[in-house]
This record gives structure tokens, C-alpha cells and sequence, in this order.
């Protein structure tokens, strides 16, 4: 399975967020050029998180970005379902004519299950955990 460059970028920007100091602010741009991405992109992947309820945004001189929620709470698995398209393939009957009698769909449906069950006993915080590594890579040491 194969995640967009959304969700992808998604993710990355939570574990930012969750590496930053509890309360401390960033901006949109340090985001961006953290990761090397268009700011235009990391605009509305952040945008949909804010929606989603995974980044808190701040209004005004001292305003910017955080999590919505604790790291340890942020599920991947839930990220994922959430900003994620998750249909593997196109069964519609007027794109695919086999669909009545194909069974790859089933099994395509529980790859995918098997995927976001092991992504569900995963969170950000996961990610930072015991990781100076990770860290030192996003200047937060």
C-alpha cells in the first residue's frame, strides 16, 4: 500500500509538532522548509489536520501551529483513515466489468484491515520516543 504525498507529509508534519516542547508554537514556513515541500501543499495539509482536530492553529502576532492533542493520543491508524483515500482499487460496476464475480476486492478489503490494525497500536509519540536520531534530523536537539 502506498500513501499519498498528502498523508505522507501529513504524518511527517505531526511528528514535528509532537518533537516541539509542550506549548511551544511553530510557523507554517519552518514546517515547509523542514521537510522541503510548497508551502502551498503544507497549507492544506494542515489545514485538513486543523479540521481533523490532530493541529491547533493561533491566530495572530504570537499565533502559529501545534498539535490538537497530546502525541500520545494521535493514532496513526486514525490519521491515516482520516485524511487517507483509502479505496485500493476502483470496483465500480461501470469502470470494472468482473466485479460481480471477483474476489480479489476481498482480499484487497482485508490487506488493507491488516494495515491500519497495526497501524492503530502506533502513535506520534511512537515515533519520538527513544529517538535522539529523528531529533538531531529535525533540529530539535
Amino acid at each position: 500500500m502506498q500513501l499519498t504525498n498528502f498523508t505522507d507529509f501529513g504524518l511527517r508534519a505531526l511528528i514535528y509538532l509532537g518533537s516541539l516542547p509542550e506549548g511551544e508554537l511553530t510557523s507554517i514556513t519552518v514546517v515547509t522548509e523542514t521537510f522541503d515541500v510548497s508551502r502551498n501543499h503544507m497549507v492544506k495539509i494542515i489545514n485538513k489536520l486543523g479540521q481533523e482536530g490532530y493541529v491547533k492553529t493561533v491566530r495572530g502576532k504570537n499565533g502559529g501551529i501545534c498539535l490538537g492533542k497530546p502525541a500520545d493520543q494521535i493514532i496513526i491508524g486514525d490519521v491515516i483513515r482520516a485524511i487517507e483515500p483509502l479505496q485500493v482499487v476502483n470496483c465500480a460496476p461501470e469502470f470494472c466489468h468482473i466485479t460481480p464475480a471477483c474476489r480479489l476486492k476481498g482480499a484487497l478489503a482485508k490487506a488493507k484491515q491488516a494495515f491500519l490494525d497495526e497501524l492503530d497500536k502506533h502513535t506520534i509519540q511512537d515515533m519520538l520516543t527513544d529517538n535522539s536520531e529523528l531529533l538531531i534530523l529535525l533540529k530539535r536537539i
